[in-house]
């Protein structure tokens, strides 16, 4: 007999509880989930409905052999949860609560599921697990929280469950090759800010370090190495082919904080970090144009410069020329008194952080003016897409929430001349955090803070590409960098009339903080010193 799951229709039976152990098996997987992060893990497991089928009554077995909840016991019993302090395995579908007449059966389950190996991590682009109803029957089955649900644009779940378990394959053979005390060297040579751009590594090694310790002497440390395989940020686990992995191989060789940090800095070299050293293959062309035909991005690809009146900006100049109040010159300009005796008189320069001048300066100034100097300095401008409804290109554009715009600076800073300035005090029309940091939804998912001082007039005379940079786009096309950035390099930014986020960009850990300001407030004028992001 086929398909005999019923509800209520079989009155011989409806005292079993088979309804309430649907319950029960939706009440349990929701709880498991009900993070919307938490990952599922497949195991070793088969021919569960089997021994479901053995623990119940003999009589009542022939009644609930059904192909449908057999096809989701078999399945989807199998899936666990991993707990990330213990390692300790928990099954999904079966809870300790359910009807007397099926406890024996779900025990069974339960005990077996979460005793078994682990296997690899669940991943689906279906919504429901199972088949809720096939004509009047109704099923085992549960819905998946659509945050869960797999919705790749370039690979498949199939394919997205493969890179899991490569990045599982490559954590544990990372966490085998290297020492606990070497990780900790290396996180400490990181924090101690000795090595150049150190922040785009640090938060890898801090995690990798938090992995180790988490699986360190556990008994289940293999299924520890799974959960935070399946939970890593991009990239995490690819630590032998990332500047940790190069940094942690000098610290097990051997070499001295110098030559440690000469031959990071040398790696880190902004022309050499993520950047393709070569041309690309004939084949990663063809995969990039099936990648961006397939993504649609072909007009993701066109970017301009972008303008004042569209960036997010912590602060704009305001345009408060003073006017004689009514009569029929109420438009003429007047001189304001007291900023001619201000400007006789000015505070003494101090030295500030730039998190404290964000804080404390910028709320009440009126005006601002930067010291332009003779040698190279770190100008740049913010770029943004042509077409704002291309779809997202940049790590942090999200469809939910849009923000196409970029930035670029020129290796080893540029003259003030090649942007139209030239040296002493430049007014100041608006200070722009680094686009990566305007949204507070994505704040790590690119690595380290800055912040332009857009300068009036600032143009650049060259210009110098796309600036489609490997390490700000999508992951999607990480694959296929090399043949965007060579079509980067060949194309050019359109809109440089009109783009006027142009200045000197600022960054946490970064050489340029040496910037002197003079700022106007409603109580006189003040000279500051920007040597410290915070």
């Amino acid at each position: 007999m086929d398909n005999l799951c019923l509800s209520g229709a079989t009155a011989n039976r409806e005292g079993d509880g088979y309804e309430e152990l649907l319950a029960c098996i939706r009440r349990s997987f929701n709880r498991a989930v009900r993070d919307n992060d938490t990952p599922l893990f497949t195991t070793d497991v088969s021919d569960l409905y089997d021994l479901l089928l053995e623990n119940i009554p003999a009589d009542a077995r022939q009644h609930y052999n059904c192909n449908a909840c057999r096809h989701f016991v078999n399945k989807y019993g199998r899936l666990v949860t991993i707990s990330p302090k213990t390692g300790k395995q928990i099954a999904v579908m079966w809870g300790s609560t359910v009807p007397e007449f099926f406890h024996p059966a779900v025990k069974a389950i339960k005990d077996i599921v979460e005793s078994a190996r682990i296997t690899g991590i669940f991943i689906t682009d279906e919504e429901t697990l199972g088949y809720t109803k096939t004509g009047v029957w109704t099923h085992m089955a549960v819905e998946m929280p659509q945050k869960m649900v797999y919705r790749g644009r370039v690979n498949t779940a199939a394919q997205k469950r493969a890179e899991k378990d490569e990045d599982r394959r490559l954590l544990l053979n990372s966490i085998t090759k290297y020492k606990q005390s070497e990780v900790e060297s290396a996180v400490n040579l990181l924090r101690s800010d000795a090595l150049f751009q150190a922040e785009k590594i640090l938060p890898m090694a801090e995690w990798f370090l938090e992995v180790m310790k988490a699986a360190a002497g556990k008994k289940l440390n293999g299924n520890i190495i799974w959960q935070r395989a399946a939970t890593a940020p991009a990239g995490f686990c690819h630590i032998p082919a990332n500047m940790l992995g190069t940094l942690l191989d000098d610290i097990r060789e051997g070499y001295n904080v110098d030559s440690i940090k000469a031959r990071f800095n040398e790696k880190m070299h902004p022309l050499q970090y993520q950047r393709p050293q070569a041309p690309p293959a004939a084949g990663n062309v063809q995969r990039a144009e099936e990648i961006i035909a397939k993504l649609g991005m072909e007009n993701s690809l066109k970017r301009r410069y972008a303008r004042l009146d569209e960036v997010t900006a912590l602060w704009k100049l305001k345009n408060e020329a003073k006017t004689a109040a009514g009569g029929v010159f109420a438009g003429v300009p007047i001189k304001d008194a007291r900023r001619d005796v201000q400007n006789g008189v000015e505070a003494p320069e101090t030295a500030i952080t730039f998190e404290k001048f964000r804080r404390t300066v910028l709320p009440t100034a009126k005006k601002m003016e930067l010291q332009v100097s003779y040698h190279n300095e770190n100008y740049g401008a913010v770029v943004t897409a042509v077409d704002p409804e291309a779809p997202p290109i940049i790590l942090w554009d999200m469809e939910n929430e849009r923000n196409p715009f970029s930035w670029y600076v020129y290796n080893g800073g540029s003259a003030p001349g090649h942007w139209g300035l030239s040296s002493g005090f430049t007014e100041v029309t608006a200070v722009v955090l680094q686009p990566n940091m305007w949204s507070s939804t994505h704040p790590k998912l690119y690595p380290g803070e800055g912040a332009m001082f857009v300068l009036k007039g600032a143009r650049d005379t060259r210009n110098p590409s796309a600036c489609l940079f490997p390490a700000v786009l999508k992951g999607e096309l990480r694959e296929v960098r090399a043949t965007i950035e060579t079509f980067s390099r060949q194309s050019t930014l359109s809109g440089s009339e009109e783009g006027d986020v142009c200045g000197l960009l600022i960054q946490s850990g970064g050489k340029w903080l040496d910037v002197h300001l003079r700022v106007t407030t409603d109580v006189g004028i003040a000279l500051y010193k920007i040597d410290r992001w915070d």
